[in-house]
Formats: C-alpha cells, structure tokens, sequence
C-alpha cells in the first residue's frame, strides 16, 4: 500500500490485547484506503488517515466508551483528539470529511502542486536571464522619433520596469504618411517584430501591458491574436482587465441584421488589458516606493474598471489616446516610483506624462514628429525643465 497518500498520526500508549480487539472492531467498519492503524511497538499506535467521515467516526467512537475499559477508553480518546485537530476539514451534505492528505500536501509543498498541474506549463521553459540592466542615462526621460523596432534595438536586454502601450489600430487611421490601413499580415509582422524587441528588453519580473480592443468592424479578435504571441514567446499571462467606457455612440450600430437572428451585430464599450509578465510573477521592488494606497488597491484589483474615455483627443491632434487615470491606475499598481515606464507606440504621450508625474522614469517613443512634439508640449506642464527629444539618435532642436 502507498503510504505516501497518508497522514501519520503517532499515539503513544501501552497495547494489549484488549486495545488491539478493539481497534480492529473500530477500524474494520472503513476502507484501508481511507484510514487503517498498524502497533509500531508495544507503546506506539500509528494511524494512517487520507480521508473519513469524521462525523461517523465520533459517534461510533462515543458509543463503544461505555463498553470498554478506562486505559481502552484513553486510547479512543487520544485518537478523537488528534483527528479532530487536523485543520482539512471539508464540508459534504452536514458532515465534516477530512478531505485527504494525499491532497493536503500537495497544497503545502505548492511547488509540486505547480509543477503536477502545470501551472503556466507554456512559459516553463524560458531561457531568459535573471540578470538585469541599467538603462544608458542618454535614453531616461526621453521622447524619440523613430521606428521602435529600431530605436529598442539600442536598448540593453532587462532593463525596463514596465511597458504600458496601446498599438494602433488598423482601421484606416492616419499616422501622418504612415497609415495602417495595410496588409493584415503585414501590419501584425511589424507588431510582433516591435513585441520582440520589448520583450528584450523588459526586466526579468517585469510586465508588459497591452490597451486593444478587438477590431469588432473586420471581425478580427486582435486581443487573442497578441495573447497568443506573447504566450509563445513564453511570457507569463498575468490576468486581463477589462476597460469600460460606456461609451454607447457606437458609429457601426447601422450593420448587422434589425430583429432579427440572421446576423445580430454586437456593440462594444469596453476594451481590454492584457498583462504579462517575464519570467516570474513578481516584480521586485522596495515597499517604500509603492505609492499605491490601500483603497486604491483594493478597488483597483478588481479587473473591471469603469473610466470614461478621452475626450480631449482633438485637442492632442491624434485620433486614439486613453484617459490619464487608465494610465495612472496601471502604473501605480504594477510599478514603483523611480522604475523606468516605456511606450513603444507613445502618440501624444499619456503615458510619460503620467509616469513622470507620479516620480517614474519614462521613454517615450514614436514614429510621428508631430505626436512628439505634442508629448513635449504636455510633458512641458508636468516638467519645470525638459530635456530636449531625440530624433534619429540626433538632439532635435
């Protein structure tokens, strides 16, 4: 019998015939599988228990003390006290069952239960390092014009904290001549070219946070699409938050069938987060430099978060940005002050300004010069002094 599967409970009493009578009458009444006793010596009971009506047990137990002798009587006691101190108690209908050891110890060594059950089993075999890089002091609190996949490339492996970024979509938007009303595979190999580099250079612990919405006009899930990539790139899937705008002026609301099943056309108002992480789950940090208050986390771990959309995009000259609080909000809970914040797709720079605001640094980057340029304006009301952006690994001036 595998007795690896059992709790072991050592009572020490002196045996004898009697005592061994009647705990063949007691244990003869359950499965060996659930529980069974062996005499180790002649002042030594062992128990092996994996799971049992305790309920059934105690009763049965309670009736025959009035049949046996004191020293019996002793003995049955030691074992009722024993079993009912062991904590893994489970309910089923009105009785408590223990719910088995074999389980229990699965929970207390948690890195056997992770590796039985495969816990992220897609991301187990990374070979990324441990080690971690400083960022070079030219590339700190900096707005860069440039192709990402280009200017990353300059970057050290393992050197930033946090990428928050909302890649932009490709519906026919214009970015200046660079339009990405382009070729589906196309637009998603440039993407992940980008993710590559952002991988690289994301710290080992560190997260990487995608805003998408799922291009419901072309029907196209864009949100799984870059799950998936990042999950073959064995990043960890942290969790996803969901982002609702209630926003209800959908422009499409004219497709689809009217009353009817044919071809009902769903409406979206929120978009999604994804989060991952490199590596491990926690990103370390001193406690000191969390910012994040108690409410705030509280409310914030909550993965539904109600926010209202930008309203100020015309003001920013550019045609998707998101909220500062949807920034602020990933920000403090997934960073400390002073880790560098990167955006690889910055627009207009939501996420510098905020980043620098709450005592981050940042890198900002983007292949418009005029969204840099309005990122420096913004970055101008949050900053007494600014340094000048890169342009081409050139001081624009």
């Amino acid at each position: 019998m595998n007795e690896e599967k059992y709790k072991i409970i050592t009572i020490n009493h002196l045996v004898n015939n009697k005592i061994i009578n009647e705990l063949d009458r007691l244990f003869s009444r359950y499965p060996t599988e659930d529980i069974y006793y062996k005499i180790e010596n002649a002042n030594t009971i062992k128990i092996y228990l994996n799971q049992l009506d305790f309920s059934d047990f105690k009763n049965t137990t309670t009736l025959r003390i009035h049949f046996i002798d004191d020293n019996t009587k002793l003995l049955l006691k030691k074992i009722l006290t024993k079993i009912e101190s062991i904590k893994s108690y489970g309910l089923k209908g009105r009785k408590r069952v223990y719910v088995g050891y074999d389980q229990e110890r699965k929970v207390r060594n948690r890195k056997l239960k992770e590796v039985i059950r495969k816990k992220y089993y897609y991301a187990q075999d990374h070979n990324f390092s441990k080690k971690n890089n400083e960022v070079p002091k030219e590339f700190i609190n900096k707005i860069i014009v440039g192709d990402s996949e280009e200017v990353l490339k300059k970057l050290p492996d393992n050197c930033i904290d946090l990428i928050f970024t909302s890649p932009p979509y490709n519906f026919g938007l214009d970015y200046e001549n660079h339009k990405d009303g382009i070729n589906w595979n196309e637009y998603f190999n440039k993407l992940f070219r980008i993710f590559k580099e952002c991988i690289r250079v994301l710290k080992y612990g560190a997260r990487i946070i995608v805003n998408v919405q799922p291009l419901f006009s072309d029907y196209i899930p864009i949100h799984h699409i870059i799950s998936n990539f990042f999950m073959e790139n064995k990043l960890i899937w942290k969790g996803e938050i969901l982002w609702e705008k209630h926003n209800y002026n959908c422009k499409y609301t004219a497709w689809g069938s009217w009353k009817s099943p044919s071809n009902p056309y769903l409406k979206y108002t929120w978009e999604f987060l994804e989060i991952f992480s490199k590596g491990t789950l926690k990103h370390y940090g001193k406690q000191e430099n969390a910012d994040i208050t108690a409410d705030e986390f509280k409310k914030w771990v909550y993965a539904k978060w109600d926010i209202a959309p930008e309203y100020n995009m015309k003001k920013y000259g550019h045609p998707a940005m998101f909220p500062e609080e949807l920034a602020e909000r990933v920000i403090k809970l997934f960073s400390f002050r002073g880790d560098v914040v990167l955006d690889p797709f910055n627009g207009a720079g939501t996420t510098c300004v905020v980043a620098k605001r709450l005592g981050r640094k940042y890198i900002g980057i983007d292949i418009s010069e005029e969204y840099c340029k309005k990122a420096e304006e913004r970055l101008r009301s949050v900053l007494i002094q600014l340094p000048l952006f890169d342009k081409g690994g050139k001081k624009y001036e």
